[in-house]
């Protein structure tokens, strides 16, 4: 196809994209996905709220406010959340699930990135407390608790993928349920009941930069950020397994591509004038690009093999997005301009249903169908508990001496 011909389609394309979004924006999403989506959780199950010491969250806040806007923060919002929630019970011989406000993430560096070195010690000692004053641990050795685990490789506790592989979920943690952000398939640091959750991205931040519907999407493929990561990859290629430097190296010259390391003043504006918003993994295979994405209704092009999508069961991400395989990146651009402009259109049309961007935001306050909703639907789908999680008694199951034995120190 010669340039000439691929401007005209480009052209044709933008305004037809635009009239779609002006005259008809939104798109109800068929079948069990929409259903679910639209579950109302409360009624469903009800959730006990252990009273740690302050050191285990609070105070963690008070001496670094940041850790309330880092894309790790819904630990945060799902403990401010539930302790106002209809869900939430004061009886915990009533409760169906238990959950311990403890914030792992919030131990910041001085650029804003979390260390997750002290996070596996806060966890166990958190655990030693839980078990010595309530009995309700004992009894299933945490199988009917939940953990908000937003790390990068969750509750492996490391930020680089090898060695979190290499020290594998913390060991008791094992039988309880994690609600986490990193998803991929057949990975050690997912566990089969996980619930997977987007990264926080700050609502009312977004809101303010919204701009009119019917401005034309005249940004064919949009990506901010990095391509590689000289400081921890300096050699090239380990970093997002190559697949960013790919793309830069193979579109960095194209015209339909809008790509650089620059984040303007403009980023989301940027979004919103986009057709496709690119995806790909970084050290771990989810950003909040996906939930930018999602909310501006830019087509999210996914770029991360075997990744587990948030709330998979409720948002039907084959219909909205479009998946690119890490090998075929080079084949970037004909992927992308051979999608017919129908489907194109009906995706923008499913994104601009509120229920989906509802769904991949915490909000405060919170709001019917949002992503605490989807995380207590997904807590009450896994209801009834089975008889067979409820140990007896003096049983034990979990080793309290495995992991790396500075794991072992107390916090």
């Amino acid at each position: 196809m010669n340039q000439s011909s691929l401007s005209i389609i480009l052209l044709f394309l933008f305004f037809s994209a635009s009239n779609a979004e002006h005259n008809a924006r939104t798109e109800r999403i068929s079948g069990s996905a929409g259903d679910v989506l639209e579950d109302n959780p409360v009624g469903r199950l009800k959730v006990y709220v252990y009273e740690l010491p302050s050191k285990y969250n609070k105070k963690l806040l008070q001496k670094d406010p940041r850790c309330l806007t880092h894309m790790f923060a819904a630990e945060i919002f799902m403990h401010r959340f539930l302790l106002s929630s209809p869900v939430r019970t004061r009886n915990p011989d009533e409760a169906d699930w238990f959950y311990t406000p403890i914030y792992p993430t919030c131990d910041l560096t001085p650029t804003g990135l979390p260390l997750p070195f002290k996070s596996p010690r806060m966890m166990r000692s958190a655990i030693q407390l839980i078990s010595s004053n309530w009995p309700y641990w004992n009894r299933t050795e945490g199988a009917d608790h939940f953990f908000v685990v937003p790390h990068d490789f969750g509750a492996c506790f490391h930020y680089q993928e090898e060695k979190a592989i290499e020290r594998g979920i913390l060991p008791l943690l094992q039988r309880a349920t994690l609600v986490q952000t990193f998803g991929q398939r057949n990975h050690v640091c997912l566990d089969q009941g996980s619930i997977t959750i987007p990264p926080f991205a700050p609502p009312q931040k977004m809101q303010a930069h919204l701009i009119p519907p019917d401005i034309p999407r005249s940004i064919f493929v949009y990506f901010r950020g990095l391509f590689y990561d000289l400081n921890n990859d300096p050699e090239g290629g380990y970093y997002a397994r190559g697949a960013r430097a790919a793309v830069w190296e193979n579109f960095k010259n194209n015209p339909l591509f809008d790509i650089s390391t620059d984040h303007p003043t403009t980023y989301y504006e940027d979004m919103q004038r986009s057709i496709f918003c690119l995806c790909p993994l970084g050290w771990a295979p989810w950003s909040p690009r996906l939930v930018e994405a999602v909310v501006f209704g830019c087509i999210p092009v996914i770029i991360a093999d075997d990744i587990v999508l948030p709330f998979a069961d409720a948002i039907p991400w084959e219909e909205i997005g479009v998946f690119v395989a890490e090998k075929d990146v080079p084949k970037l651009d004909t992927i992308l301009t051979s999608i017919p402009t129908e489907v194109i259109l009906r995706k923008q049309r499913l994104l601009a249903n509120p229920s989906m961007k509802r769904a991949m935001l915490f909000p405060q306050p919170a709001q019917p169908g949002d992503s605490f909703h989807q995380i207590l639907n997904g807590l009450a789908r896994k209801l009834p508990h089975d008889r067979s999680i409820y140990l007896r008694e003096g049983e034990k199951v979990l080793n309290w001496t495995a992991g790396p034995v500075g794991d072992l120190k107390p916090w």
